[in-house]
Order: structure tokens, then C-alpha cells, then sequence
């Protein structure tokens, strides 16, 4: 019988960079993301080298009979093409759909998170003051411990990202460090210490 592949308590979520920034203040979004798209990409290679699972949360921008890829064809059309470019997902990430602004609200998340056994969660992606603040609060709230690097995300107005990583960081007990400072190997380590209760 085949050994079973051990499960990484550690989760990358990757929030709404599968974007057709087709909105009115789209423009300003696309100009704060820019430099982040980089930043995630390293960190999700990262990630991955550890065996760390990385899944996509993402909004479908009113394209509800698309598939992934069709998605993110479309997103690669569109405004922000080159930024949706140098993030897409591969064959082996996980692509969840929201409907809303948390990625925990009427999607199959926590399911999913439960199966994987993960216990943390390191937080990327846009809007930082809206997306990725509101996943960070329901994951708080569900006892997961919470990582959000602070050059990871973006918000259309780069005050407010500010903003809503400090309340991450004071309110949700969120590790707000650069990506580069993020020690996975440790981060994995003490997720599997945890002995923290989660809420599904």
C-alpha cells in the first residue's frame, strides 16, 4: 500500500488576483498592486517547495458558467492581463469561487481547509482593505492562526492598505512581517504544535 502523503498544517491563500479590474477605480488598484505581484510569486514558490498547499480565492466577476481557466483567460483580456499574468494558478493549486467579499462566506473553504488538517493561514492578494481583511477576520474568528505579509497586498488608496494591516495585526493577532522574513520551515513547525481549536 502507497504511503500516505503527510498533510502541511500551513495554507497559502491567494485572494482575487484573478482579476478583470473592470470597476471605476480600477486604475489605482492596478497601480499599488503592481509591485506586489512579484512578492507573491516568490512567496508562493516558496510555499510550494515546502509542500505547502496554495488556493485561490476568488470573486468570478459575473462569469458564473466559467471554469478556472476560462476565468482566467478571460482575466488575461482584460485591464490587468499583465498583472492576472504573472500570478495564475498551476494544474496543482486549489481555486475556490466567493460570491462575496470573505472567502469563508457560501464557499466550500472551511471544508476544504478541514480536510487538509491546515491550522495557518498566510494571507495575499487584493483588495488588502476589503478581500483580504474580511478573509482574515472570519479566519480569526474560526481560530486559525493568521499570517497576512504586509507587501503582499493592495488596496486602491495605499493609506487605507495600511490601515487595514495594522487592525489585522492588533485586532486579529495577525503576523504582518514581509514575505522575505516569513521563516515557512518555523511557521510549519509551530502549526503543528498547535493545539488551537478551530470553528467550521
Amino acid at each position: 500500500m502507497p504511503q500516505k502523503e503527510k498533510k502541511i498544517p500551513v495554507a497559502m491563500l491567494i485572494i482575487d488576483v484573478i482579476n478583470d479590474f473592470n470597476f471605476p477605480e480600477a486604475p489605482l488598484l492596478l497601480k499599488t498592486s503592481a509591485p506586489i505581484a512579484e512578492k507573491i510569486a516568490n512567496l508562493k514558490k516558496r510555499a510550494k517547495k515546502e509542500g505547502v498547499p496554495v488556493i485561490y480565492v476568488n470573486d468570478n466577476f459575473g462569469q458564473w458558467q466559467s471554469d478556472k481557466q476560462k476565468l482566467v483567460e478571460y482575466c488575461m483580456e482584460q485591464d490587468g492581463g499583465e498583472f492576472v499574468k504573472k500570478l495564475q494558478p498551476d494544474d496543482d493549486d486549489y481555486f475556490v469561487i466567493k460570491p462575496k467579499h470573505s472567502g469563508f462566506f457560501s464557499t466550500p473553504l472551511s471544508t476544504l481547509l478541514n480536510d487538509l488538517n491546515v491550522q495557518t493561514l498566510i494571507l495575499c492578494g487584493v483588495a488588502g482593505n476589503i478581500c483580504v481583511l474580511f478573509t482574515a477576520n472570519d479566519a480569526y474568528m474560526r481560530g486559525f492562526d493568521v499570517y497576512a505579509p504586509s507587501d503582499c497586498s493592495a488596496s486602491n488608496i495605499e493609506e487605507d492598505n495600511k490601515r487595514a494591516l495594522i487592525l489585522m495585526e492588533t485586532t486579529l493577532d495577525a503576523d504582518i512581517s514581509l514575505s522575505e522574513d516569513l521563516d515557512l520551515p518555523a511557521i510549519i513547525e509551530q502549526a503543528n504544535k498547535s493545539k488551537q481549536r478551530k470553528i467550521y
